[in-house]
């Protein structure tokens, strides 16, 4: 599949209703007929007692520069909720979500609307938001993308950055996901992520429209008001099937016209000036929608409507089901022991180990293997995909590792012994690293950079690979780009999975980025 080719993106923080942000917010969703939509919180680590606060909602717009023109430029507002009054927005966004000249795009937003609508009530916005229509799902577009129709699809649901890097080819970092969205000020690094979320669902719903157009795949549906209606009665006219409430202000227009041109009392002037207050509210000044993004609402759009159910925390069956007060000790005990390292580690000469740091990283700190790699400790993976705790305790011991994870639940597993588990408290893999190396009390030196390979922890050739001999052993395996050949580089082999590397521009940003993280020049 081709790669996406963004259109420019300016990024707006909107903090108050009286700011030009605002006025432009206003504005740009009166142009835009396609939203992406997305939400941040902070994160909540202890046992949940009532919906995370939203601190941020982002909507990302794609609107025409200039009247006319066929250039598009794409606009990301993050609507401060930390900061702006709640009650000056509710009634502008509860508006949007249900305008019908307006598709509303998300990733899962269900979740998003819930919280949304708990931390509007909260400020007093009762009933907050109940739905959100026409929309639709990411995943769903990626479901019809990549799937033929009537084929049945994987229950899997893929991650955005997945769908990201198979649709539009390009690489959604989700390093700050996790990050306290509740602190201020927003930093650059979390502005520019979030708005890369909601953005990028206007990317992907692109290639698809692109591809229903080119298809052909929506039925062609023809409605519309004709001329000939202007002979039918005011009866007739309201009482016209349409498809939707988009031709209800349309309609209502219609009737206008009928009551100014065929009444002349002042009683009749003003049921026509009521109707057309009504009209102006049904259509609230929104661009209506063309005639091909029509198609494909009418054939692919849904909406999200939360029940009352929707609203009340739910706790699973598990949780409802206490232990007993000795097991409940008896696993906090584990947790004080495990929790914090107390060593030897296993590879420490004292035990018989070799003196080499060996880590086993679970799917939850997967990242932080790979950057255990980059300075150049042996960092392994499950085995298997979805490995069961016993599987992950098993390795660790048989391969004589730490294992590294952010999973309480392993704390507690009956088969563990000491110092074979580490719990990682921060969240971020830069400071997982740190932690790791402090923790262990590693020693990492600048020769040790880049000595690993980051795909499978293997080892590198001891001698390096010409140009000509990098490119016979990449054939039929590895592409090695031409502008390469021409600069005498050296190129080293991993002897376990046999990928190629070499001395590039990103091998030394790398390097300098892992100098710095691990503060080897202090």
């Amino acid at each position: 599949m081709d790669c996406w080719i963004p259109s420019p993106v300016h990024i707006h923080l909107v903090s108050c209703t009286d700011s030009p942000e605002f006025t432009h917010l206003t504005r740009a969703l009166t142009r835009s007929s396609v939203i992406g939509l997305d939400a941040e919180w902070k994160p909540l680590r202890s046992q949940r007692s009532a919906f995370p606060t939203v601190s941020l909602l982002q909507i990302a717009c794609q609107t025409r520069t200039r009247l006319g023109d066929n250039s598009d430029e794409s606009i990301v507002f993050l609507i401060d909720l930390a900061s702006i009054p709640l009650s000056s927005i509710w009634e502008l966004l509860k508006d949007v979500f249900v305008s019908p000249d307006i598709l509303k795009l998300g990733f899962r937003f269900k979740q998003d609307l819930i919280f949304l609508s708990s931390t509007f009530c909260a400020q007093g916005c009762d009933p907050g938001f109940d739905r959100v229509e026409p929309y639709l799902d990411i995943t769903n577009i990626y479901n019809v993308l990549l799937h033929k129709p009537g084929k049945k699809t994987s229950k899997q649901t893929k991650s955005l950055a997945t769908i990201c890097e198979e649709v539009l080819g390009i690489s959604l970092s989700k390093e700050l996901q996790c990050s306290d969205w509740s602190h201020r000020p927003l930093t650059e690094e979390q502005k520019i992520y979030a708005a890369m979320d909601a953005h990028c669902l206007l990317g992907i719903f692109e290639v698809f429209q692109a591809q229903v157009l080119k298809e052909g795949s929506t039925r062609k549906v023809v409605i519309g008001l004709h001329s000939s209606n202007v002979t039918l009665g005011l009866k007739e006219i309201l009482h016209t099937p349409d498809v939707g409430n988009k031709l209800t202000g349309i309609t209502f227009c219609k009737a206008v016209d009928i009551i100014q041109a065929t009444a002349s009392s002042e009683y009749y002037q003003r049921i026509a000036k009521g109707v057309e207050i009504f009209c102006r509210m049904q259509c609230r000044d929104t661009k209506p929608m063309e005639e091909s993004l029509l198609k494909i609402v009418r054939k692919y759009g849904d909406k999200i409507l939360l029940q009352e159910s929707d609203r009340k925390l739910r706790t699973s069956k598990k949780k409802r089901r206490r232990r007993s007060a000795v097991v409940a000790v008896s696993s906090e005990k584990q947790l004080q022991n495990f929790g914090d390292w107390q060593g030897p580690p296993p590879w420490d000469l004292s035990l018989g180990g070799n003196g080499c740091p060996k880590f086993l990283c679970d799917v939850m700190v997967e990242g932080l293997a790979k950057h255990l790699r980059c300075v150049g400790i042996d960092a392994a993976i499950p085995s298997s995909k979805k490995p069961e705790p016993r599987e992950l305790i098993d390795q660790a011991y048989k391969e004589n590792r730490v294992l590294l994870t952010r999973d309480a639940k392993l704390l507690r597993h009956q088969y563990l012994i000491q110092n074979q588990i580490y719990k990682v408290k921060s969240l971020l893999k830069n400071e997982q690293l740190l932690e790791v190396i402090q923790t262990f009390q590693l020693k990492i030196s600048e020769d040790q950079l880049m000595s690993r390979c980051t795909k499978c922890n293997g080892r590198f050739i001891q001698k390096p690979l010409s140009t000509e001999e990098a490119i016979q052993a990449a054939k039929g395996f590895q592409r090695i780009p031409t502008c390469l050949f021409n600069k005498n580089l050296e190129f080293w082999q991993c002897m376990d999975c046999n990928q190629l590397y070499w001395e590039g521009t990103q091998y030394h940003n790398a390097v300098q980025k892992f100098i710095d993280v691990c503060k080897l020049n202090d």
